[in-house]
């Protein structure tokens, strides 16, 4: 249970290191009693060295004894303090008090006592944590691409064409390489700080070591070992247990920060809960901890927002995201330039917060950064520094700056440890120090090179060989790690699944968070309710009250042809919406909270209540304003109807979507459908006048059967009054002139509706049903291929 919570990730916790992470308590903004209760320790430590630095020989005995009692006077209120919170006692998950240290609404809320007593209450249940690391060796990452490449335009893409073919065949393509022998090691409880220009492999390594390898290739020879997992296991079977989080923080714009971190907390609540709470009680103590612990406590009612909605602050909600990955248990992370856009405080704040994260739940997190602080850099364990895709060091923080020293490089004096060492990959700002023109290193591979010779290094490959001796691949704790999933599982999810819910389960939870967002923010959803209506207004306006007659024929065939477009369509900008939460779908998938087919089914689910209401509105207003017949069945099933071709197009626009990878490639085929579903639906172009070549697409456009269906419903079984004879004469004998409407008999002064439609439409009575079923049946098609599409996109 626990790796999927934060109280699981505690039961390792280990104590901070007081030589470089010292200065964590000095940031007000995260939770001050988490950050006192972690650094304990050290100001401790402090105090008791404070008189032998501070005493002189000369000094007035009689100060020096007042000031060392003082030194005991707060030793011992400190200490008491530190009992009082060791003899907390009690649930956790039902500590109500305000003044016990163990609620996080309390003021007196302190993280550390918390997470003792959670671990002890785990322990009492029988239950334990998943751990891990991370370990690597011979890692080597590469792509295909052409050793020169141009912008696209409407000119030179003919020439491009010319290449598809060698290029399906496999020729024409270069292996680059991005990556080169790298090797490593990043223990549960540590953090990595991963340093490097632009184009130095950071993002790419950071994304291989979370499985994000899409449109990249790892070499066979790469050993990668997560404390006893395989690579292949750890990035299927626990995908959301290694994940990795970009550079933009991606949330849903329109939800609180409660329910955004109420949702991850959901999504990854065990089957089990500690005895004597319920799941509810569980889940939402586990937020509002987190909450507490990374000082969000006061934004919990606020928007998430972004760009263009109002919400949380740009630190705030970096916090935010980090809250969520401590949620969803990843107890392997991996962070991507997390900190741009931040200032310097915010970006020490944000490795501060990680660090406060590996504490207190034992995760490991590995980041890059660009331009780190000194203070950010302080907080990190080990340093990864790339150039050009070479590693040139691996190891402490604190002996990264002495070993380019002594490789034969200068660092000035108020140059800070990170630029010193990102220095070292550009020429115009690395300094040699004298003497060392002709030894020290100067290209990538002679960097490289060096690192592969020096004594780092090998102290570094004698940690990797302990590491697999101490887990190896498929060992005991492996084996551990595995029953620990499947314990915290829903009951009918499938054992290899890397989610912890079911299926329906995920979908539920999508739609909770799904109505959440339209009550959020219903501005877009009424707005297109009410302009709906008042264009339901404006059409009804221009065919009302149509006459009984024949000269009404082609009014009441454009109207139901433009009733079919204007409910088909309505569906159309479903395409803006799937892309805008497409990122973070794709972010809590690597983050295995829910599969992406259940938030799709799910937000068809959400959209149903107001697709039905507009089809009520829309066509209710357009259908008794134009006059079209007034019998109870024909008006529901004309709703019936439109409600259908809706729902289908609905299902068509969303499969383009998720067929595609980019809002470009979606919009083009969207067009052109567009273009050929209008043309061939069988109003403009009647079957009759359609050519051979071009006659299929009205066999598979889900808009002809609805239109035919449509007027067979308005025409079946009536008589029209004539308007217009041939002869036009008024005194002419009935026998001797006819109606000059399609479907008129000699004689006749009346119209069969069911002779028109048959003779200009070529449509009957008999497909009315029949119509029913193949539209329904066009729209479970595209709704597998939109499931399906997700399945193969995840």
């Amino acid at each position: 249970m626990a790796s999927n919570s934060p109280p699981g990730d505690i039961t390792a916790t280990k104590p901070v290191n007081p030589d470089t992470h010292s200065n964590m308590g000095t940031d007000s903004t995260i939770n001050d009693s988490a950050l006192e209760d972690i650094s304990a320790n050290n100001e401790a430590r402090k105090e008791t060295e404070t008189p032998a630095q501070t005493s002189t020989e000369d000094g007035d005995e009689d100060s020096e004894l007042e000031r060392r009692h003082s030194i005991v006077r707060d030793l011992a209120r400190q200490y008491t303090h530190q009992s009082q919170m060791s003899s907390v006692s009690g649930n956790p998950f039902l500590m109500e008090d305000e003044e016990s240290p163990l609620n996080p609404r309390s003021e007196k809320f302190r993280a550390l006592t918390w997470a003792k007593s959670v671990v002890k209450l785990l322990r009492d249940n029988g239950l334990s944590s998943r751990k891990a690391g991370v370990c690597y060796q011979n890692l080597n990452v590469f792509g295909y691409g052409q050793p020169t490449d141009y912008q696209k335009d409407v000119v030179n893409i003919w020439f491009e064409a010319a290449n598809w073919p060698r290029q399906l065949m496999g020729y024409g393509k270069t292996r680059i390489d991005i990556v080169r022998d790298f090797d490593g090691i990043v223990r549960n409880g540590e953090m990595l700080v991963v340093l490097g220009p632009p184009g130095a492999g950071c993002s790419t390594f950071l994304k291989t070591i979370s499985g994000e390898t899409s449109g990249i290739y790892v070499d066979d020879d790469a050993y990668f070992n997560y404390r006893g997992i395989t690579a292949e296991e750890m990035h299927t079977q626990h995908r959301g247990e290694a994940i990795y989080t970009a550079e933009v923080d991606v949330h849903f714009p329109q939800l609180t920060v409660g329910d955004t971190l109420d949702f991850a907390a959901h999504a990854r609540a065990p089957r089990k809960v500690p005895a004597g709470i319920d799941k509810e009680t569980f889940v939402g103590h586990l937020r509002d901890v987190v909450m507490a612990i990374y000082g969000i406590t006061h934004t919990v009612n606020t928007r998430v927002g972004n760009e263009y909605i109002r919400g949380v602050s740009g630190g705030e909600r970096k916090r935010v995201t980090i809250a969520e990955a401590s949620l969803s248990g990843a107890p392997l992370q991996c962070w991507d330039n997390s900190t741009r856009g931040l200032d310097s405080a915010n970006a020490v704040e944000f490795c501060k917060t990680l660090r406060l994260q590996t504490e207190l739940f034992d995760t490991a997190a590995l980041v890059s950064i660009y331009q780190a602080p000194q203070a950010a850099y302080d907080v990190f364990d080990k340093a990864l520094v790339l150039y050009e895709g070479r590693q040139i060091y691996f190891g402490p923080t604190n002996e990264a700056r002495q070993y380019f020293i002594d490789l034969g490089f200068d660092c000035p004096a108020r140059q800070t440890t990170p630029d010193f060492l990102t220095s070292m990959t550009s020429p115009q700002e690395r300094i040699i120090r004298k003497g060392f023109e002709a030894r020290a290193p100067r290209t990538p591979d002679e960097f490289a090179a060096a690192w592969k010779n020096s004594s780092a290094y090998a102290k570094l490959q004698q940690e990797i060989e302990e590491y697999k001796q101490e887990f190896p691949i498929n060992g005991s704790e492996a084996e551990e790690f595995r029953q620990i999933k499947r314990s915290i599982q829903a009951k009918n999810q499938r054992p290899k699944s890397p989610y912890t819910l079911s299926y329906g389960q995920q979908t539920s939870l999508c739609v909770w968070r799904g109505f959440k967002r339209l009550i959020s923010d219903p501005t877009l959803t009424l707005s297109m309710l009410f302009g709906n209506f008042f264009m339901a207004l404006i059409f009804g306006s221009v065919f009302y009250n149509l006459d009984q007659s024949t000269g009404s024929f082609y009014q009441r065939g454009a109207l139901l042809f433009l009733a079919c477009l204007s409910n088909a369509f309505a569906s159309a900008l479903e395409i803006l919406t799937l892309y805008a939460q497409r990122p973070i779908v794709e972010k809590h998938d690597r983050y295995a909270l829910y599969h992406p087919s259940a938030e799709a089914v799910a937000s068809m689910l959400c959209d149903m209540p107001y697709k039905l209401l507009n089809a009520i509105v829309y066509n209710l207003t357009l259908y008794f304003m134009s006059n079209l017949r007034r019998e109870p069945g024909a008006f529901f099933y004309f709703l019936f109807m439109t409600f259908l071709i809706t729902l289908c197009m609905s299902m068509i626009f969303r499969t383009i979507a998720s067929a595609s990878r980019t809002l470009s490639q979606a919009m083009v085929p969207a067009s052109i459908l567009i273009l050929a579903l209008v043309t061939f639906t069988g109003f403009i172009i009647q079957i009759d006048y359609m050519l051979d070549w071009c006659r299929w697409i009205n066999y598979v456009n889900p808009l002809a059967y609805a239109f035919e269906s449509l007027m067979v419903n308005e025409f079946h079984d009536r008589k029209f009054r004539c308007n217009v004879f041939i002869p036009a004469y008024p005194d002419a004998d009935p026998i001797n002139r006819v109606c000059s409407t399609v479907g008129s008999v000699q004689g006749e002064p009346m119209v069969d509706g069911d002779a028109y439609i048959n003779l200009s439409f070529k449509y009957y009575h008999a497909h009315k049903w029949r119509n029913i079923g193949i539209v329904i049946g066009f729209t479970i098609f595209f709704l597998l291929h939109c499931v399906q599409n997700c399945c193969e996109a995840n």
